[in-house]
């Protein structure tokens, strides 16, 4: 066998140096192109303000969908929201918004999303006695949970069912089983599912008297035997029910966010924030008590930026923060 000549041994340590070279220049680069996307990702990281005890929120659906005859994209309805002055924005759209679609909009804004709503939660409930609809329940609610965790937030509000649906046995049985499926999600994406109080005859009697208390809504809320669940305490849907500052102290630490709207007694009405007859100042002493610090979000009439500013300085008022 004739050995290998000169030349032939140059070429190839030539070859194996420029690839080695070749290989050297590539891991650079793959090295610069990934610290540069890591840098880029980091720097689109939106976080809301810090060093605040309350941060204030609106739902989406307070913000206008089209202005200068156009329809807004949901990153220019989230800028609105920004120029309001809110540090955030509750997405209870979240039903027909993709995980990456609420991402690139917070990222496009700059507003930051702490929760997310699905409103289908009304017709397909964990209450129901149609196993189908529960598991369509199901589905919504993971969802939430995946869009709430693309976006940067920190929980999905859910109307549990019905009173409707059965008897308090029956419906509280069904709406557990139902909703712990969605726990190890829930827990693999660092997100609460979070009860809201609402006129849908759980846990109150909807025709008694007005001094009714919270604690089946705790019990209920206990029986998860979960971090992973807690309330969204809606100061104004009940106060028709019980007093909400009795109701915050109830829920204490399940207490995780709050909504906020007023609600005249005396009229049997909705009201603006500050309007009617709901005694703020209690739920101030309360919020103090229970040592809250967290999101409390709009839930009225919306509009563009000069109608969310007006929203945004009544919650500032009711709550001592102006």
């Amino acid at each position: 066998m004739t050995p290998p000549s000169t030349t032939s041994r140059v070429s190839r340590r030539h070859f194996l140096a420029a690839g080695a070279a070749g290989a050297a220049t590539a891991g650079a680069l793959f090295q610069t192109k990934e610290a540069g996307a890591q840098q880029s990702a980091a720097s689109a990281i939106v976080r809301p303000p810090e060093g605040k005890r309350l941060l204030l929120s609106c739902k989406l659906t307070m913000i206008t969908k089209q202005a200068n005859g156009r329809d807004l994209s949901l990153a220019e309805r989230l800028t609105l929201a920004g120029e309001a002055g809110f540090d955030g924005v509750d997405l209870d759209e979240a039903g027909s918004i993709s995980a990456d679609q609420a991402r690139e909009a917070v990222a496009q804004s700059g507003v930051f999303v702490h929760n997310a709503i699905n409103h289908a939660h009304w017709q397909q409930r964990f209450t129901s006695a149609n196993e189908a609809e529960r598991a369509q329940a199901l589905a919504n609610l993971e969802h939430c949970l995946r869009v709430s965790h693309a976006a940067g937030g920190s929980g999905v509000l859910l109307v549990p069912g019905g009173g409707g649906d059965g008897s308090e046995d029956a419906i509280v049985e069904r709406s557990i089983e139902w909703i712990s499926r969605a726990l190890p999600l829930a827990a693999s994406l660092g997100q609460r599912i979070l009860f809201e109080n609402v006129w849908n005859r759980m846990f109150y009697d909807h025709d008694a008297p007005p001094e009714q208390g919270a604690e089946r809504w705790a019990a209920y809320v206990d029986a998860f035997n979960s971090p992973w669940v807690g309330m969204y305490h809606d100061l104004g849907n009940h106060w028709k029910y019980g007093n909400p500052a009795d109701w915050v102290r109830t829920f204490g630490h399940r207490a995780v966010k709050f909504d906020m709207k007023g609600f005249n007694r005396a009229t049997n009405s909705w009201a603006e924030i500050g309007e009617g007859d709901l005694p703020w100042g209690e739920v101030r002493e309360a919020l103090d008590d229970i040592n809250f610090h967290g999101w409390l979000t709009a839930e009225v009439g919306g509009g563009g930026v000069d109608r969310l500013t007006v929203v945004r300085q009544q919650m500032e008022r009711v709550l001592g923060l102006a």
